[in-house]
């Protein structure tokens, strides 16, 4: 069982900057992805970004240049720092990893930018 806990959401101003951490906890493949997801209202759960453990990534067009991801492999922690959020960022943030053919969600976090 893998858990994972999210820390660093909130509510922001446009233009501002938050940062998000994911910590993993349990039996995960050393082997891994890990990523954000979010979901707004209404809308269908989104890749924001992901990480290999060999440290490629991959980002969503929307966020591109704006978020950066990274990740302490010795932690089992990813990280995601958020510049220049806009209000279309206003979301629920969910971390996942991919490992192995396992897939674990964290509980997921709420960043708000009001427009």
């Amino acid at each position: 069982q893998v858990q994972l806990v999210e820390s660093g959401g909130g509510s922001v101003q446009a233009g501002g900057s938050l940062r998000l951490s994911c910590a993993a906890s349990g039996t995960i493949f050393s082997s891994n992805v890990m990523g954000w997801y979010r979901q707004a209202p209404g809308k269908p759960r989104e890749l924001v970004a992901r990480i290999t453990s060999g440290g490629n990534t991959k980002y969503a067009d929307s966020v591109k240049g704006r978020f950066t991801i990274d990740r302490d492999n010795a932690k089992n922690t990813v990280y995601l720092q958020m510049n220049s959020l806009k209000p279309e960022d206003t979301a629920v943030y969910y971390c996942r990893v991919d490992h192995g053919a396992d897939v674990d969600w964290g509980q997921g976090t709420q960043i708000t930018v009001p427009s």
